[in-house]
């Protein structure tokens, strides 16, 4: 027969092995959520460069997507879609941007939420040079952020501010602003 305090040192070994699964558990959904919304995202920008026109200097060479900010499974994403899908006829260039000052020529430049208090100064490089500016903050597209993303209801949908994509030289399809979603005032 087992002495109680040996059944009660058993017990406590089990509950600590119970709660460190419950706890690694919890870990892996969390990832697994955030690999499903950077995935979610990643479709929407490919689906973003069917339903914009970028200026003709824009149509040749790679189509380049820059991610600004710490957002590995956005990159990671990006990188499995650009291995097999193309914007029209150009072949997408995926870039992982550490420094605004290297923000040249971006069909596409993801903000991530890290990066905000830099947005002022991104908006002002980036003025006028043909840029789709993407966020995922409330409010950005009162900001300069041409597409915001949002969570509406539990899904990843998005903003769009036709003006501000006007302003990067962006043609916006109808079909586009038909499935943005109103910024809250």
């Amino acid at each position: 027969m087992r002495e109680p305090g040996s059944v009660l040192q058993t017990m406590r070994k089990l509950l600590f092995i119970i709660m460190g699964f419950l706890i690694l558990s919890a870990f892996q959904q969390r990832e697994d959520a955030a690999i499903m919304n950077a995935h979610v995202k990643a479709i929407f920008l490919y689906n973003f460069t069917k339903q914009i026109e970028w200026p003709s200097d824009y149509k040749s060479g790679n189509f380049v997507i820059g991610v600004y900010g710490t957002y590995v499974p956005l990159l990671n994403e990006l990188n499995k879609m650009a291995s097999t899908k193309t914007a029209g006829t150009q072949k997408f260039e995926i870039k992982e941007i550490t420094s605004i000052e290297s923000a040249a020529k971006y069909h596409i430049l993801f903000v991530s939420t890290d990066k905000m208090a830099q947005f002022g100064e991104i908006t002002s490089k980036l003025k006028g040079h043909g840029t789709l500016l993407v966020t995922e903050k409330e409010g950005m597209t009162k900001k300069g952020s041409a597409i915001n993303f949002v969570v509406v209801d539990s899904k990843i949908k998005f903003q769009l501010s036709k003006t501000n994509a006007e302003k990067q030289q962006l043609k916006v399809s109808r079909d586009l602003e038909a499935f943005a979603v109103k910024e809250n005032d």
